[in-house]
C-alpha cells in the first residue's frame, strides 16, 4: 500500500486530525497522528493516534471500546492537518463521557460551562479514572 504524502515538519513529526461524525459532521475530537499512527488508520480503517503524553501509539477505543471507523479522510491544502469523516462506535469519543470532546461552552460571563449531557458512565468502561 502506498501511503499518502503528507507533512509531518511543522509539529516535530506530528500532524493535526480533526475527527467529524460522518452523519453530523460534528467534531468530536482532535488528535495527533505521526505517519505510523496514519499508516495504521489506513491499514486497520480506525482511528489511531500518537499520544504525546505517553509518548506511543493508541488506537482510539482501545480501552473503551469505543472505536472510529474512518469514512472519509481529507487533507487541507499544506498536508499538516487531516479532516477524518468518522463512525463513532458506542455512546461517546471523549474520555470524560460525552459524545464529543467539544461539550463545554463559553458563556456571557466568559466562562466555559458544560452543555451537554453525558452518554456514559466513565466509571463503568475505565475503572474510575
Amino acid at each position: 500500500m502506498q501511503i499518502p504524502k503528507l507533512d509531518y515538519s511543522k509539529l516535530d513529526g506530528l500532524i493535526t486530525a480533526v475527527i467529524q461524525d460522518w452523519k453530523t459532521m460534528r467534531v468530536l475530537m482532535v488528535g495527533f497522528m505521526n505517519e505510523e499512527a496514519f499508516t495504521e488508520t489506513l491499514s486497520t480503517g480506525k482511528a489511531v493516534f500518537y499520544s504525546r503524553s505517553r509518548n506511543k501509539l493508541w488506537l482510539k477505543g482501545e480501552s473503551s471500546g469505543h472505536f472510529l471507523l474512518i469514512k472519509e479522510i481529507r487533507t487541507d491544502c499544506d498536508s499538516d492537518t487531516l479532516l477524518i469523516s468518522a463512525e463513532a462506535v458506542g455512546p461517546g469519543v471523549c474520555h470524560e463521557g460525552y459524545e464529543s470532546c467539544f461539550f463545554k461552552q463559553l458563556n456571557e460571563s466568559q466562562e466555559f460551562v458544560t452543555v451537554n449531557v453525558k452518554t456514559y458512565d466513565t466509571a463503568a468502561i475505565y475503572g474510575g479514572k
